[in-house]
C-alpha cells in the first residue's frame, strides 16, 4: 500500500479546540472514541478535534482526517511510506501551531505520536517546549517489550500518560512522568463486548484490520478452517471486517459458501476463534472464546520483529498471564492441518473450554481499574 506523501488538515471549526486527538488504524480510533464520548459527557462544551476515524467522528469529535483509510503495518510497508507519514507529522505539528488547542491527546500509534510530542516540545510549541499546549499520551507504546530507553524521551516530551496494563506504571517509576493505570478500555461499564462465547456457534476467523495483514494471515485461517470442516464437523464460519476496503479484499478471495462476512461491531457468537493477534484476540479472550493467534509477516519485519522483542508471546492476553491461553502460531507454524487440529480442540475439548473460560475471567480481574477512574476522568483532570 502506498499513500499519497502531501496534505493540508483544514481548519477547525469555530476557533481553537480544547482538545486535539490523535490517532491511528481502527483499533486506535476506537479507543480514542470511547474516551472522547465519555469526556463530553463528563464536559458536555467542550470542543474536541480529531485525526483519527469515523468512531471518533461518532463520538462527538471534528474529524479533521481519516487516519483508518491510510494504516500499513510491518517495517517494509512502513519504509515505503516514510514521505507520508513525514508529512502526517510535520503538518500536525504545524496545525497545532497555528491553532493552539488547549491540550492535544495522543492515542498509541507510536511511530508517528511519539514523534509529534518530540516536534512540538522542539518547536517550543507545548508546555513541555515552553509553550501553551499541553501534551498527552494514551495508552502505552510497549515500552516493556522493545526499546525500553523510550521511556526517557516520553518524559521529556509529554505531561501525562494513562496505561492500560496495570504492570505499565512501574516502567515509567524511574522517569518522573506522571503515570496513571486507568483501566483497560474493555473494561469500562459502557463497554459492550462485540463477541461472545457460544459453544454451538460458528467459527470466528479474525485476519486483522489492515490490507497487507489481511493479505498474509487470511489464507492461514481459511486454510485452517477448513481442514477443520472437512474432518466431518458441519460448522459455518464468520470473518468481521472493520471497512470496505477490507470487505473487497476478502470478497475477492472467492470464499466458500459457508464463510459469511459480517461488518466489525456485529454481536456474533462464536465456538472457536483463529485471530490476528490486534485488538479483537483481546475482545475475544475477554468473552472467554477458546482458540488460537495466527502472525504471518514478511520477512524483514519477522527478522527485525525477532531482533527487537523481548517478550515470549505476541497476543496480550498471554502476556499479562504468563501462559499461552492462546496457543501461537507463527510464519510457517501456522499450517491448515496445526490450525484444523486447534479448532478441533476448541469444538471438542470441554477441558479446553474450561481452561479458557477460567483464563478470561483471571484476565478481567486484572484489567480492571480498582479506583474506578476512566481515561476520560484522568483526561479531564489534565484539561486546565
Amino acid at each position: 500500500m502506498t499513500v499519497s506523501p502531501s496534505f493540508l488538515l483544514p481548519a477547525p471549526q469555530g476557533g481553537a479546540p480544547d482538545l486535539l486527538v490523535v490517532a491511528g488504524e481502527h483499533s486506535g480510533d476506537e479507543h480514542a472514541a470511547r474516551m472522547v464520548a465519555g469526556l463530553l459527557r463528563l464536559r458536555p462544551g467542550l470542543r474536541v478535534a480529531a485525526l483519527g476515524g469515523p468512531r471518533l467522528a461518532a463520538a462527538g469529535a471534528e474529524l479533521l482526517y481519516d487516519r483508518t483509510a491510510v494504516s500499513v503495518v510491518g517495517f517494509a510497508e512502513v519504509l515505503w511510506n516514510l514521505s507520508f507519514f513525514r508529512a502526517l507529522i510535520d503538518e500536525t505539528v504545524s496545525w497545532i501551531a497555528r491553532h493552539r488547542p488547549a491540550a492535544v491527546c495522543l492515542v498509541d500509534n507510536s511511530g508517528v505520536n511519539l514523534r509529534i510530542a518530540e516536534a512540538l516540545r522542539l518547536r517550543g510549541v507545548s508546555a513541555k517546549g515552553g509553550g501553551s499546549v499541553r501534551t498527552l499520551y494514551y495508552i502505552s507504546p510497549q515500552v516493556w517489550a522493545s526499546r525500553a530507553g523510550r521511556r526517557f524521551e516520553m518524559a521529556r516530551n509529554l505531561d501525562g500518560l494513562a496505561v492500560i496494563f496495570p504492570f505499565e506504571a512501574g516502567c515509567y517509576a524511574d522517569t518522573g512522568l506522571p503515570v496513571e493505570f486507568v483501566g483497560h478500555p474493555f473494561m469500562a461499564p459502557e463497554y459492550s463486548p462485540p463477541v461472545r462465547h457460544d459453544p454451538a456457534g460458528p467459527v470466528l476467523l479474525l485476519p486483522g484490520s489492515r490490507p497487507k495483514a489481511v493479505g498474509l494471515i487470511m489464507p492461514a485461517l481459511l486454510g485452517g478452517f477448513l481442514g477443520f470442516a472437512r474432518g466431518g464437523r458441519e460448522r459455518p464460519a464468520v470473518v468481521l471486517y472493520p471497512s470496505a476496503a477490507i470487505r473487497a479484499q476478502l470478497q475477492a478471495m472467492a470464499l466458500p459458501p459457508e464463510v459469511r462476512l459480517l461488518p466489525t461491531g456485529t454481536a456474533v457468537s462464536a465456538s472457536a476463534v483463529l485471530t490476528s493477534s490486534g485488538t479483537m484476540s483481546m475482545h475475544c479472550a475477554l468473552a472467554g472464546i477458546p482458540g488460537a493467534i495466527v502472525y504471518r509477516t514478511d520477512p524483514l519485519t519477522y527478522l527485525a520483529g525477532r531482533w527487537l522483542v523481548r517478550v515470549p508471546y505476541l497476543g496480550m492476553a498471554n502476556i499479562l498471564l504468563g501462559e499461552p491461553m492462546y496457543p501461537e502460531f507463527i510464519q510457517g507454524a501456522s499450517s491448515p492441518a496445526a490450525l484444523a487440529a486447534e479448532l478441533a480442540a476448541c469444538v471438542g475439548d470441554p477441558s479446553r473450554r474450561a481452561r479458557t473460560a477460567a483464563q478470561s475471567a483471571e484476565l478481567r480481574a486484572m484489567l480492571a481499574n480498582p479506583t474506578g477512574a476512566s481515561a476520560a476522568d484522568w483526561l479531564l483532570r489534565n484539561l486546565r
